[in-house]
C-alpha cells in the first residue's frame, strides 16, 4: 500500500467528489467573476475586493488539489462483501467500558469526525477495533493510559 494511500467509504467518496465538483463548477467561476469585477475598480494595489477574491481563489485552488489527490490516492471500501462478524471500515461498532456505552463508525482518515461519531481507522481506537469480533475485549492506548473496551455489537 502506498504511503499516502487512504480509505474511503462509498458515502465519503461521494461526498468528496461532490465537494470537488461544486468547487470546480460553482466556486471557481464565482471567484473568477469577482476578480473580473474587482479589476474594473481600477488600482489593484489598494483594491480590497481584488485581494479578498484572490485569497479565496488561492484557498479554493488548494482545496481542489487536495481533493483530487485524496480521490486519486484512496481506496473505496464497501462492507457489503465483508465478514459481518468482524469490524471493518464502514461498520458502526458499539463498545462499552465501566457501564459507559459508545458507538463509533470506523471510517478512513479523510472522513473522520470524532464529534460526529466517525473515527479514523488510523486512530488508536480504530486500529484496536479493526478485525475484531463481537464480545472481544480490546486494549486502547490513550494519552491517559490503557483503556479496556468490550465490543457489544457490529453493524454494517
Amino acid at each position: 500500500m502506498p504511503e499516502n494511500q487512504t480509505y474511503l467509504t462509498d458515502a465519503g467518496h461521494k461526498k468528496l467528489k461532490e465537494e470537488l465538483e461544486r468547487l470546480k463548477k460553482v466556486k471557481r467561476p464565482e471567484i473568477a467573476e469577482r476578480i473580473k469585477q474587482a479589476k474594473d475598480y481600477g488600482d489593484l494595489s489598494e483594491n480590497a475586493e481584488y485581494a479578498d477574491a484572490r485569497e479565496e481563489q488561492s484557498f479554493v485552488e488548494g482545496r481542489i488539489l487536495e481533493l483530487e489527490a485524496a480521490l486519486k490516492n484512496s481506496t473505496v471500501v464497501s462492507n457489503v462483501d465483508s465478514d459481518p462478524d468482524t469490524v471493518n471500515i464502514g461498520d458502526t461498532v458499539t463498545i462499552s467500558r465501566d457501564g459507559v456505552v459508545s458507538a463509533y463508525t470506523i471510517v478512513g482518515s479523510k472522513e473522520a469526525d470524532p464529534g460526529g461519531g466517525k473515527i479514523s481507522n488510523e486512530s488508536p481506537i480504530g486500529r484496536a477495533l479493526l478485525n475484531r469480533t463481537k464480545g472481544d475485549e480490546v486494549e486502547v492506548k490513550t494519552p491517559k493510559g490503557v483503556a479496556l473496551w468490550k465490543i457489544v455489537s457490529i453493524e454494517a
